[in-house]
């Protein structure tokens, strides 16, 4: 067996020592509720009269009589995401198989999935982040009704997952599945997408013309084809064990589909081959510390989305297990980057599976030691059964699994032994402007520092105002802040991507710094976010003032205002305009999340709502 890689262990020793007690209160809480009798033989005779009521006879006889296992499916269907679109028919498919499996299968209920590509530059952004404990709420309640001896989760998207993940994990006693649906068939190509937006943000294209390269872009069922939070989820839920082995890239109109949906059902009851008789253990033993840093190993290796940043700390505190930005950023210096795929690439994540996909990915990082391999996985075989690919068998009867390497494209997914960059794809900085990330995998080597005069912005429009006016055609390093939790719930400034792009393109030196938020699929400029403490919790953004010097060095890991520290030391700290703060909690619902601007954790705490 490959030894561990030293970083990776020491990593994993600290977190395991700073979550001790907590873990502890966690694990002896889901062994009490998992010891109890199932709940048709402990639940008073009308409750499980309601909870069967509606069910064909033969689905009440195996739950009553036979004592059959009974799964709970908690599902993010709306065709109004074209991600969970193909959910629509997966919990008959489940019912099917579970019934062929002497169980039953119920939809315990469904949670909202908003699309942060609808959303993007609206007020609805400003709901974004919370949808995720929203979810993670709902996915309690429709477990609360706690007839269940195994649950199925559907869902794919942004905040779906991570809010499906932590629902589930407060309901650890239970082993859990997660069943995704895939991406979208390849149309227009990400690079051209993004071409057409920068054209467009200069006047060059209209309504129109811009109009028709989305629609090409975003054109079918599935996922977004560009490796976003969305697709990143996908990946650190192979990493995790969490999935059908292989199922995050198979995209929903693929035969194959339909079969690793009822190979979930198999799974989570059990019904895999295996030597013996093997139970899935449930999730909340499954998610331990040494799965969180695989996790966090397999979205360094593939440049993923930096919201994971903020999902992955808040998904971690739900079974117990602290970890913090010094964490991803110690195993950051260790772990190649292994894959190219847009925004850090050209290729999409279609050409990512073709290459090997996430099979690749975790059979390179377990041959280096950069994962844990004796991790509990919802399949008997442990993390190795993720290092490859379904396919149907030759007599089209079932599914084989074959290996994901070596690579099929070179361009795309490189071996641990000739990545593309030595390290992974994101970095922590530190200064006085605070605490925040950026993400270094599609940053060209000579905008990896920055220096320059900053421009303060109180919203993202207002940037782009500046922009439109021609005010922004210099170096400068654009600080926007009041964009935190506590601010207006942390919305993703994807709308600055083209602006800043056309100035970098233009030869001048710029960056963005702020307490907000980034698209998965933020690219080539740099940016710092999640600068903490975020401006409206009093922190330093809200000292800097137009034409202050700031430094970014995402090489040696330093974010600054270069001011005099005496005259920085006596600053006024800034409030945020009375009229925004007024104007952030009205309208569009906002009015409803008023208690989670309040009580929102810092975004290196996750972000939550809920401790």
């Amino acid at each position: 067996m490959t030894m561990l890689h030293p970083t990776l262990h020491a990593v994993t020793e600290r977190i395991r020592q700073k979550s001790r007690d907590l873990r502890a209160a966690y694990l002896q809480q889901i062994a009490k509720i998992g010891a109890r009798a199932r709940g048709t033989d402990r639940m008073g005779c009308a409750n499980v009269a309601h909870a069967v009521a509606g069910l064909p006879a033969n689905d009440k006889l195996r739950i009553l009589a036979e004592h059959g296992p009974n799964i709970g499916i908690v599902t993010a269907y709306n065709d109004l995401l074209s991600a969970h679109a193909p959910l629509r028919t997966y919990p008959e498919v489940i019912k099917d198989e579970a019934r062929k499996l002497g169980a039953t299968a119920q939809v315990a209920g469904g949670v909202p999935a908003m699309c942060d590509g609808v959303t993007q530059g609206t007020a609805g952004m400003d709901l974004s982040l919370f949808s995720r404990d929203v979810i993670a709420m709902g996915t309690a309640i429709a477990l609360t009704h706690d007839m269940f001896d195994a649950a199925l989760m559907l869902g794919v998207c942004d905040k779906i997952v991570p809010g499906l993940l932590i629902g589930a994990l407060h309901f650890g006693h239970l082993p859990t599945v997660f069943v995704p649906a895939g991406p979208m068939s390849s149309g227009l190509s990400n690079s051209a997408k993004a071409k057409v937006r920068e054209r467009a943000a200069q006047g060059l294209v209209g309504r129109e013309g811009l109009l028709d390269a989305e629609m090409k872009a975003y054109h079918d069922q599935g996922t977004c084809t560009f490796y976003g939070t969305a697709n990143s989820n996908q990946m650190l839920l192979e990493a995790m064990g969490l999935h059908v082995p292989g199922t995050a890239f198979i995209q929903p109109r693929d035969d194959l589909r339909e079969r690793l949906t009822r190979e979930a059902v198999r799974t989570v009851l059990g019904k895999t081959p295996a030597p013996g008789n093997y139970r899935v253990p449930p999730i909340g033993q499954l998610v331990d510390e040494r799965c969180i840093v695989n996790a966090v190993v397999a979205l360094l290796a593939t440049g993923g989305s930096t919201n994971h940043l903020i999902h992955w700390v808040a998904v971690a505190r739900a079974a117990g297990i602290l970890i913090d930005w010094n964490d991803f950023s110690q195993l950051s210096d260790v772990v190649p980057l292994l894959t190219r795929v847009y925004p850090n690439g050209t290729a999409d994540v279609n050409a990512f599976q073709a290459a090997g996909g996430p099979g690749f990915v975790i059979h390179e990082l377990l041959e280096a030691g950069l994962m844990h391999a004796d991790v509990l996985t919802v399949r008997p075989g442990g993390l190795a059964e993720y290092t490859q690919i379904p396919a149907v068998t030759q007599s089209g009867a079932g599914l084989h699994w074959v290996p994901a390497w070596p690579s099929k494209n070179l361009e795309v997914a490189r071996p641990v032994d000739s990545p593309f960059s030595a390290t992974g794809g994101l970095r922590l900085l530190t200064g006085n402007l605070g605490r925040g990330v950026i993400k270094v995998s599609s940053v060209p080597d000579d905008r990896k520092v920055i220096e320059a005069p900053a421009r303060v912005f109180d919203s993202q429009a207002a940037l782009q105002d500046a922009f439109t006016a021609g005010e922004l055609e210099c170096d400068v390093v654009c600080v926007v802040r009041w964009q935190g939790p506590q601010a207006n719930g942390m919305p993703e400034l994807h709308k600055l991507t083209p602006l800043l792009s056309v100035l970098q393109d233009k030869g001048f030196k710029v960056a963005l710094v702020t307490d907000g938020r980034m698209s998965g699929a933020s690219g080539k400029v740099p940016a710092a976010i999640h600068v903490s403490p975020e401006a409206a919790a009093g922190g330093p953004l809200a000292k800097v003032r137009d034409g202050d010097l700031i430094r970014l060095d995402a090489v040696a890991g330093t974010l600054a205002v270069l001011v005099p520290q005496g005259e920085w030391t006596q600053r006024e700290t800034a409030s945020m305009p009375a009229a925004q703060c007024a104007a952030n909690g009205r309208g569009l619902g906002r009015e409803l999340f008023a208690s989670m601007r309040r009580n929102a954790a810092t975004a290196e705490q996750g972000a939550c709502t809920w401790f």
